[in-house]
């Protein structure tokens, strides 16, 4: 997912788009985009900041029925991460352990609602909701298969103590 098709702007089919690129303009470079399924394409150009124009789209109704269209592009259309870089959609699936070795579980999504991402973690009794922070988070280690996390003391849920959660 790179991207979002926010609120109308305007009454001529322009829209507000909220890009997860690193250069919120470089969206554009990577039209067509697709929805979830890949089933329509989206073509953006962009107007200036935060405004763009979708292909087909010239009215405010028109416009407001794709509020909230979250876009996608192909990996392979993507550049490759850095050395000790990675795409938060690796995270998905990787084992999540303590410093001790302890498991935690499994990286189910990693979500970012504007205030940070955080991973969802499903664990063989809860889920853990973490921060996505480099104190939180200090080991990603995409070929072993894992993350290691430090877990602040107020989620982490003690033998005897499942009640009290």
């Amino acid at each position: 997912m790179v991207g979002e098709i926010g609120r109308p702007h305007g009454v001529r089919g322009l829209v507000r788009l909220r890009a997860f690129t690193e250069d919120p303009a470089a969206i554009a470079a990577y039209s067509p985009l697709t929805d979830a399924d890949g089933a329509k394409r989206y073509a953006i150009t962009l107007k200036g900041g935060d405004i763009a124009a979708v292909d087909g789209v010239t009215d405010r109704d028109a416009a407001q029925r794709l509020t909230g269209t979250k876009l996608y592009v192909d990996r392979d259309r993507l550049p490759p991460p850095e050395d000790d870089e990675f795409y938060l959609v690796d995270l998905i699936g990787l084992s999540a352990v303590t410093q001790d070795g302890e498991a935690l579980g499994r990286i189910r999504a990693v979500e970012d609602h504007g205030a940070g991402a955080f991973l969802i973690i499903e664990g063989a009794s809860r889920e853990h909701l973490l921060p996505f922070t480099r104190a939180v988070v200090p080991v990603v280690d995409i070929a072993a298969g894992r993350v290691t996390v430090v877990p602040p003391e107020e989620i982490l849920v003690r033998p005897g103590q499942e009640d009290a959660a």
